[in-house]
């Protein structure tokens, strides 16, 4: 994708994005819904929950007899209410799957075991889960020996190495690295911010607390700029350079996710402006042509074939 038809695309998305209404991002709460004066809670009466736990137990007045709910059940909040006869007050939430079956839970014991049914929270969920992390670690060792077993057989494009012609690679490393330092930065000093946002998610970045926002609209950069990559890797080089090329580009972000996420925050930071800053020079130094091709008259950095006719230049 030429550089220009990138930069229309940008300006075009907020404004087919935004032009759309999208739901509040904070629920309105009131004092039904409130527990106790100025106690305020990311979810109220109304919000729905999917079931995740293979049963999970509602409690009958007067809490001695249950009735079991299952795994896929859809829940519905109905009340809360605050127990203050325990030493420590313990919050009761009354959910209902139908007319037939309401009861009480603990808000601990609902929250570890139910996902709101918004799509964007069940990818939040399954994303942020021990096991997609593992997921991650496996699929980085495996991807570094599948490409350094290529490496010794034959060359291959990879990025920061043998980079091919575009700067969309790099872009997308660097918003890769933005974004996993924002997450890392409302998981430390904002975890209400993002609590909020995870039962009542939203793609307009304009609706969220401006570091909500810039780290959405980091997340569609990454989307429309791994796009743009794609379209220059599988126009560039051959079929089974381009799968080797996007498995050392992902390897690359995964690591990067990992890398900011995991160290500690004030060291995420100089990191960050670390890595901005050899994106840059590296993109800068990618985009310096010295020749053109005499022949179809594409910019060249060096002399030789080129990539796009195949003439030879002296």
């Amino acid at each position: 994708m030429p550089p220009v038809r990138f930069v229309l695309s940008l300006l075009l998305l907020p404004w087919l994005l935004f032009s759309c209404r999208a739901d509040e991002l904070l629920p309105e709460t009131s004092a039904e819904d409130a527990v106790e004066e100025g106690d305020f809670r990311p979810y109220s009466a109304g919000s729905n929950f999917e079931v995740l736990a293979d049963t999970l137990w509602l409690h009958l007045l007067p809490l001695r007899d249950t009735v079991p709910v299952y795994a896929g059940d859809c829940l519905v909040v109905a009340e809360l209410r605050a127990d203050d006869a325990e030493d420590v007050p313990e919050v009761w939430v009354k959910v209902a799957r139908d007319q037939e079956t309401i009861g009480w839970v603990r808000e601990g014991d609902l929250l570890q075991n139910i996902v709101p049914v918004d799509p964007i929270s069940k990818f939040i969920r399954r994303f942020s889960s021990s096991h997609a992390v593992s997921f991650l670690v496996v699929w980085l060792i495996f991807s570094l020996w599948y490409l350094q077993r290529a490496l010794r057989k034959r060359q291959i494009k990879l990025i920061w190495l043998d980079d091919i012609d575009s700067v969309f690679p790099i872009l997308l490393s660097l918003f890769t690295a933005t974004a996993a330092m924002l997450y890392a930065h409302i998981q430390v000093f904002l975890p209400d911010c993002w609590e909020r946002y995870y039962f009542s998610p939203s793609l307009n970045p304009l609706e969220q607390p401006w570091v909500m926002g810039v780290f959405l609209v980091n997340v569609w950069l990454i989307l429309l700029v791994g796009m743009a990559t794609l379209d220059d890797v599988f126009h560039q080089v051959r079929l089974e350079t381009a799968v080797f090329y996007v498995v050392g580009l992902l390897s690359c972000c995964i690591f990067i996710y990992l890398f900011f996420t995991w160290i500690p925050v004030y060291a995420g930071y100089p990191a960050l402006i670390a890595y901005a800053y050899g994106c840059i020079r590296h993109i800068r130094r990618s985009t310096h042509y010295r020749y053109v091709c005499g022949h179809c008259g594409a910019m060249l950095k060096n002399k030789g074939t080129c990539p796009h006719c195949g003439a030879h230049n002296t």
